[in-house]
């Protein structure tokens, strides 16, 4: 697993049609991994008044998250990756560790220092900054991941993406909330410098394009905001 990441990253939303369209057209240009469709959770941490999402959707240039995720229901104490999540000026910087949830719930509730490596310092510095983060929203997908064959450009279909803003936990189930109208799924284009004009083109015919969406930003504008807000 990579551990750090630097790229720009594209959102877009589709509808039934538009996934039907962009399937077809990506063939020959693009390959699903061999993982093929993968479910995700992604646990969002935040203070006790949103302070990380408010930032992140109030349009300023500086944004920054931190997630705990895992990759399919969480079983046998199996390997999460708590992730720290940065964009500056339209660049995504991401950090990450690898862990187990034990660990992870003991960082969080200050009885255990992560300081091993430059990227543990980074996530303690971040966490001790804001002082009280706890888990608020879980987001879960069905992911399935493209790839361009010599190149380095990586594509994302989220579909069904749903929330749960209790049992926060990755042993719990798959099952959430709606995030978005059903059928529809979350495009993700991931690359190091400019995109490549074939998808250009595929993404005009299509009528595909970009959106400012956020799934834990959705879930708080929706569902989160109109709850009480609690202190540590």
């Amino acid at each position: 697993m990579i551990s750090v990441m630097k790229r720009y990253e594209y959102k877009y939303i589709l509808n039934k049609e538009q996934i039907k369209y962009l399937l077809n057209n990506l063939d020959g240009h693009m390959s699903l991994d061999n993982y093929g469709i993968t479910s995700i959770q992604s646990l969002y941490y935040d203070t006790d008044n949103y302070e990380l999402i408010r930032n992140s959707i109030e349009g300023n240039s500086y944004k920054e998250k931190i997630r705990l995720r895992s990759y399919g229901l969480l079983k046998n104490n199996k390997s999460v990756f708590l992730e720290l999540k940065r964009k500056s000026e339209g660049i995504v910087y991401k950090r990450r560790i690898e862990s187990d949830v034990k660990r992870i719930d003991s960082f969080f509730n200050n009885e255990l220092s992560l300081n091993n490596n430059q990227i543990e310092k980074e996530i303690s510095y971040f966490k001790n900054h804001y002082k009280c983060l706890n888990p608020k929203c879980l987001i879960i997908y069905d992911r399935a991941s493209y790839y361009e064959i010599d190149g380095n450009l990586r594509l994302t279909i989220d579909y069904n993406p749903r929330y749960r803003i209790d049992n926060l936990r990755l042993d719990y189930s798959l099952d959430g909330n709606l995030l978005l109208d059903e059928g529809s799924a979350i495009l993700e284009i991931k690359i190091q410098d400019s995109m490549p004009l074939w998808l250009s083109n595929i993404l005009d015919k299509g009528h595909i394009y970009k959106s400012s969406m956020s799934k834990y930003g959705t879930c708080y504008k929706n569902v989160l905001h109109n709850l009480e807000v609690k202190t540590c």
